[in-house]
């Protein structure tokens, strides 16, 4: 029997996860990807222990590991008075709590190890998805240079603005938040002194996140998110005014402003999502990632509970025995163990409470995750 072959549209994290698990797993997969290339992106990425368990299940932890900060402990601090709020401890305790640590790295760190896992001729750059049809032997892919491929089944990997989702759900609307995120990477030394290697300011409709993100402490990545409604560009290389993000945080205390006020320059996006989904198959096509639950950044497991959709995904095709008959029950069973868990998380995002206390965590059922485990009936 031939290797099943499976079709993925998104080469973002998701995407790349789910072909390095199926590999692994004995499937073959190919990547279709409407960028050019990889560019690395300034931005960083937090990925907690659920998330750390599956990149030893793939043979990567460890190399990123080396090339990622690992911090002691996370510190809450009210906007203006700098008072500690809460503190949770990370570093040793979080591992030996979960038996994975907390990693705070470079996105293209995550990216270029994942993408180091998948052949190189198994990712197709510059393939654009404009529409998909299900045939005798599978499902017909379309793309806008006139080429056409066909694939066992297809995974929808593609991101908020979702080819694949918009053709299965049809249109629906972007949820809107009026938030607009502003973030930068910079070196350390701008900041001209030490400041706390994880923080989260606090305030009443905004707030600042920041931490390091290489073992050296020599890189500083913040986001801070504060209205702006009239701003709707969801680009992640849009830039920013930093004057205009000063102003929104007027009054805050002089440790959080100097965050902003140390970076060279910022890029801003709006902040959106989409409703949960009642469900993420049809036929031989699913969806994962953020085509399936886009979700706000405030509880870090945007790209964490895609990596755990991807590694599901792939053991219930495995479990199917690779039989091209099976792709819609492993599908269907793989929406099935992990919408209402991503749902959970969608809607926890939302509320933007996560971690404010020690009452307002389950890090339990969050972090002691584990997708390469998780029982598939």
């Amino acid at each position: 029997m031939s290797k099943l072959n499976i079709a993925i549209v998104g080469a973002g994290i998701a995407g790349l996860t789910l072909a390095a698990s199926l590999r692994k797993l004995g499937m073959d997969a190919v990547i279709y990807e409407q960028a050019p290339g990889f560019a690395r992106v300034g931005a960083a990425i937090q990925l907690t222990p659920n998330a750390v368990r599956v990149l030893r299940g793939l043979g990567i932890e460890d190399y990123l590991r080396a090339r990622s900060f690992l911090p002691d402990v996370g510190y809450n601090r009210d906007w203006d008075t700098g008072a500690v709020t809460f503190l949770h401890p990370m570093g040793q305790q979080t591992e030996g709590r979960y038996g994975a640590p907390d990693l705070s790295m470079h996105r293209a760190e995550l990216r270029g190890a994942l993408a180091s896992l998948v052949p190189e001729h198994a990712i197709q750059f510059g393939r654009t998805l404009v529409g998909f049809d299900p045939v005798a032997d599978g499902v017909r892919l379309d793309f806008a240079d006139g080429s056409h491929a066909v694939a066992d089944g297809l995974v929808g990997a593609d991101g908020i603005h979702s080819v694949v989702r918009a053709s299965m759900v049809g249109a629906e609307p972007l949820r809107v938040t009026g938030q607009v995120a502003y973030r930068a990477v910079y070196r350390s030394a701008r900041l001209g002194r030490d400041i706390d290697d994880r923080v989260k300011w606090w305030g009443p409709d905004r707030h600042i996140v920041s931490y390091k993100i290489d073992p050296r402490r020599d890189e500083l990545y913040f986001i801070a998110s504060t209205p702006e409604p009239e701003f709707r560009t969801e680009s992640w290389s849009a830039p920013g005014e930093l004057d205009v993000l000063l102003a929104a945080y007027e009054g805050f205390h002089p440790d959080a402003r100097l965050i902003l006020e140390s970076a060279p320059s910022v890029h801003k996006w709006a902040m959106i999502e989409r409703e949960p989904l009642d469900g993420w198959t049809t036929g031989r096509t699913i969806l994962i990632g953020d085509a399936a639950h886009p979700m706000l950044p405030y509880m870090a497991q945007g790209a964490g509970a895609s990596m755990e959709d991807a590694v599901v995904l792939a053991r219930c095709l495995q479990g199917g025995g690779g039989d091209r008959d099976s792709i819609n029950t492993a599908f269907q069973a793989c929406d099935r163990i992990r919408r209402p868990r991503t749902t959970e998380i969608q809607l926890g995002a939302r509320r933007n409470l996560w971690m404010r206390t020690a009452t307002d965590t389950d890090t339990d059922r969050i972090y002691g995750y584990d997708a390469w485990t998780v029982p598939l009936q």
